[in-house]
């Protein structure tokens, strides 16, 4: 009897599967299709989860959630409607929402640590450079939600105004101007008129 075509196996020797075509075959009772989009995405939405929580158990249950719901509900996802990464930012942000409004608690950034510093790194700078995250962490807390999931989606995350407008289901306009107002909330919460290139150069620290 002839063993089945890994078709990921396949895949490898040349480019990589599509999410679409990924999507396909996890329709299709294919496993390892399913892990690989868990393989691809898995980061992303915890990441998501936890800057928007605080919290990496909260984040890490999240994500469970998210594939979760993914695996049960393949059907719903329509591939010409949005890119996959939209679709599970959508997922991610109800389930992460949610888990808030049950627990009745907020983990402080703070408590989510960054990256060591390089050993090359000078001592001062690392420290200032320290200080600013923190800033910026507590500042990002203290939004409020609608607020902060625009911060963490355009600022962080690099999405577009149109797929972050189609992840919390408004218009593009009410993206840009939740955006501008978050940034000003920023400014005013580090006490600093420069809150764009602030969140710009911690983005890839604080995702």
């Amino acid at each position: 009897m002839a063993s089945p075509v890994n078709h990921l196996q396949m895949a490898s020797a040349g480019t990589d599967p599509s999410d679409v075509e990924l999507i396909r075959r996890a329709r299709d009772g294919d496993r390892e299709a399913f892990a690989e989009i868990y393989r691809r995405y898995q980061h992303v939405v915890f990441r998501f989860a936890r800057t928007m929580s605080g919290s990496a158990s909260i984040a890490e249950d999240a994500t469970q959630e998210t594939f979760v719901a993914v695996m049960r509900d393949l059907e719903r996802y329509e591939p010409q409607r949005s890119g996959l990464s939209t679709y599970l930012y959508g997922i991610v942000r109800n389930v992460t929402r949610d888990r808030l409004r049950k627990d009745r608690r907020f983990v402080n950034f703070d408590a989510d640590a960054g990256p060591e510093p390089a050993v090359n790194d000078d001592p001062g700078a690392a420290m200032a450079r320290a200080q600013q995250l923190a800033r910026l962490r507590r500042a990002i807390a203290a939004l409020p939600s609608r607020y902060r999931e625009v911060v963490i989606l355009c600022e962080l995350h690099g999405v577009s105004y149109v797929d972050a407008a189609a992840i919390i289901k408004a218009p593009v306009g009410t993206v840009r101007s939740r955006l501008h107002r978050a940034r000003k909330m920023i400014a005013e919460q580090i006490q600093s008129g420069r809150a764009t290139s602030i969140i710009g150069a911690a983005a890839r620290c604080l995702a």
